[in-house]
Order: structure tokens, then C-alpha cells, then sequence
């Protein structure tokens, strides 16, 4: 059984800048040769960093962490060949906040990865995805 849609429009811009999002949102600003907007391979990364931050939040604050920041850096290891996609995806998380510790981290971390996070559960399934965390 289907679920809900999603749907954005994207518009040409020149060159290979694109500019696009959801109805009524900011656009966001995409672009092949990454000089002005984020390149699509990084969108990707930056779509995957944001679903699983979107989950580890309120997952920390369900364990009564007061989640101070959190960042994190990806890295995507890709084929040299085309199609150039990625064979591996790397979560580098930073965690401050009240009463976090790792074993909390990890569990909030785990479960978005392996649950909640629809866009890693899109990605394809032989895409190794690690990540480490520190709490600071």
C-alpha cells in the first residue's frame, strides 16, 4: 500500500544551476558545477545528514537529553567509473548537550539509521554506512 508523496519542482537556471524545493518553501539552489549552489551528489549527503539529524534530535530529548548542538560532517566514498555512486556513506556526529552521554548517542543514532530515516532506507541497500560520534 502507497503512503504519502512527496514533490518538489526544479527550475533551470543557466549552465547547470537549478533552483527548486517544495511548494511554498525556500528554494534551494543546486548546481553541477558546485560554483553556485551545492552539487547534487552533495545534496544527497546533505539530505541524508539532515533525516537523521531530524530523528536523532527528538530521539535525544525523548531519552531527557537537553540537546545543546549537534553537527555532523559526511563523507561518500564513490566508484572512479561512471556511474560514479556512492559505495560507502560516513556520519562524523558532534554532540553536546545535557545529560548526553555516548550510549545515548549511539541509540538515537542506530535507530534513525535503521529505522526512522527514510532517506537512508532509499539508499541503495550495498552502501555501507558507518559513522562514529563524539560527545563534547
Amino acid at each position: 500500500m502507497a503512503g504519502p508523496t512527496a514533490e518538489i519542482t526544479l527550475r533551470w537556471k543557466g549552465g547547470l544551476v537549478f533552483t527548486g524545493g517544495g511548494a511554498g518553501r525556500p528554494p534551494a539552489t543546486v548546481d553541477g558545477d558546485s560554483k553556485e549552489g551545492t552539487s547534487p551528489v552533495e545534496m544527497l549527503l546533505v539530505a541524508a545528514a539532515a533525516c537523521t539529524g531530524s530523528d536523532i534530535v527528538p530521539i535525544l530529548e525523548k531519552q531527557r537529553v537537553k540537546v545543546r548542538s549537534l553537527e555532523v560532517a559526511v563523507t561518500g566514498t564513490r566508484r572512479e567509473n561512471h556511474p560514479r555512486r556512492f559505495l560507502a556513506i560516513h556520519f562524523r556526529w558532534s554532540i553536546a548537550g545535557d545529560g548526553v552521554d555516548e550510549t545515548k548517542a549511539r541509540r538515537a543514532i542506530d535507530l534513525s539509521l535503521e529505522k526512522y530515516c527514510s532517506v537512508v532506507a532509499s539508499l541503495a541497500p550495498d552502501i555501507r554506512i558507518s559513522y562514529d560520534v563524539a560527545i563534547v
